[in-house]
């Protein structure tokens, strides 16, 4: 039996936690630790789990991959978080598949940059179904450039900003942020859907996430697939046609999709 993969999860939000639901009963992983800002107000470990939620504010994360070491980290924090572990992650080569959706262009350079030392994985969004979503949209986009595009994002009512996921698809379709539509109602985990224009018809695809487990689902997936790569910077679309190809993965750095 394969030893299981060692995790270190960073962040504990609503979707952080759904994330570390999967990971805990995944027999292809341990979930070692749970790191956030503070713990203050907070299990001291996760529900039905002895896995510990540890605050960054008290042990830092040099101190925290020492006495917990872990083989991943899968991160679904804050932009600025990577700084903080960055450098202990490209120093001892351990895997990062990271979802943070609001990365400034340093940011995402810095990120690259440590696909030189590591295994990387960074998308916006990484579920399987929107992942699959934009692979269907742009391989129609290029049958028909002709179409018109639009693109409709909905969220909880307390989301402020524009979906990361529908920038990335507007990007990829090579339409512009003005025909992406957002809509915050209620309790809506995220809908993203893309509208295509022709003469007499129209095409609709559709994703919607009925819960936030569906990242973590994601998060596994991308952890089994990063595991037989090479050192490199991978986007979720790179793992995924490796899921469904024969063909070789392109050069580690050298991504098919940008971030």
């Amino acid at each position: 039996m394969s030893p299981k993969t060692r995790i270190g999860l960073i962040g504990y939000g609503k979707t952080g936690r759904a994330v570390a639901n999967i990971f805990s009963t995944d027999p292809r992983f341990e979930l070692r630790w749970i790191a956030r800002r503070t713990a203050s107000g907070v299990a001291q470990t996760h529900p039905d789990t002895a896995v510990p939620i540890i605050s960054i504010e008290q042990q830092p994360f040099e101190e925290l991959f020492i006495r917990h070491p872990v083989d991943a980290v899968v991160d679904f924090s804050l932009p600025e978080t990577v700084h903080l572990y960055g450098e202990i992650v490209r120093k001892r080569r351990i895997m990062l598949v990271s979802a943070i959706s609001a990365y400034s262009k340093s940011d995402l350079a810095y990120i690259r940059n440590l696909g030189k030392y590591t295994r990387v994985m960074c998308s916006p969004n990484i579920t399987l179904g929107i992942n699959f979503l934009m692979t269907a949209a742009n391989l129609l986009r290029k049958v028909a450039p002709f179409a018109d595009v639009e693109i409709l994002e909905q969220h909880f009512k307390e989301k402020p900003e524009v979906s990361g996921t529908a920038l990335k698809i507007a990007e990829k379709l090579g339409v512009e942020d003005d025909q992406v539509t957002s809509l915050r109602l209620g309790g809506i985990i995220g809908e993203h859907e893309v509208i295509f224009g022709f003469p007499h018809q129209t095409v609709r695809l559709i994703h919607s996430s009925i819960r936030r487990e569906a990242f973590g689902t994601g998060a596994a997936f991308a952890l089994s697939q990063l595991a037989s790569c090479d050192i490199g910077f991978y986007t979720f679309e790179d793992l995924l046609l490796r899921a469904t190809s024969n063909n070789e993965l392109p050069k580690p750095g050298i991504s098919r999709a940008t971030i």
